[in-house]
């Protein structure tokens, strides 16, 4: 299950002041950048992915998608 590792992940992002994608990368080097600010995380080793929208002047992080691997390969990341 990914409750743990998850929200390790939510307190990671509540205390962060992220201005730029740098910011990201510096705590979480496997994290995928694509358009539109849109951040994919890694979680739980990886099997779990998180989709989340970033709006660094408002300093928000909008949650949209997560689920397995497996699942991740299904979806058009880009578009959820």
């Amino acid at each position: 299950m990914a409750r743990s590792p998850a929200r390790r992940w939510l307190a990671d992002v509540t205390a962060a002041s992220w201005t730029g994608p740098a910011d990201i990368k510096a705590t979480y080097a496997a994290a995928s950048f694509l358009a539109g600010n849109r951040v994919v995380f890694n979680i739980k080793a990886n099997d779990y992915r998180l989709i989340v929208v970033v709006e660094y002047r408002a300093r928000s992080v909008f949650v949209r998608w997560m689920g397995t691997h497996s699942e991740y390969d299904k979806i058009d990341a880009g578009t959820v």
